[in-house]
């Protein structure tokens, strides 16, 4: 299993890769209900970063679709889901999580990327 790697002490983002390896689906979905439990349970983390890729197609990758589809159906757990290709400071969603979770700092942020998820966990 793959190590969950925060950006940083202070951030309130806990970022995981799936996509550099590509991992197995059985995998990503282990790591899916893994890391949303460590963040749930954190007095810090609030938000599950995951870097799925876009897919080499130039449609979307299946492991896109399987984080996306993955957090629909588990959208109960979720405060929102926010795709990357809007995840940007004009997103009223961005914006509330923002205000809530105080302003933090986020290299992908206003930087559109089809290739990663934002998930606010409850």
């Amino acid at each position: 299993m793959r190590e969950l790697k925060m950006k940083s002490n202070q951030s309130p983002i806990l970022t995981i890769d799936v996509a550099h390896p590509p991992l197995p689906a059985d995998q990503v979905e282990a790591l899916l209900i893994e890391s949303w439990s460590r963040v749930r349970n954190s007095e810090n983390l609030r938000v599950l970063k995951f870097v799925h890729g876009y897919g080499s197609s130039g449609k979307g990758g299946s492991t896109r679709e399987l984080v996306r589809n993955w957090a629909f159906h588990h959208r109960s757990k979720f405060r929102n889901v926010i795709e990357g290709e809007v995840y940007h400071l004009l997103n009223p969603a961005v914006q509330e999580m923002r205000r809530e979770l105080e302003t933090f700092t986020d290299a992908d942020l206003q930087h559109p990327n089809e290739g990663i998820t934002i998930l606010w966990v409850k």
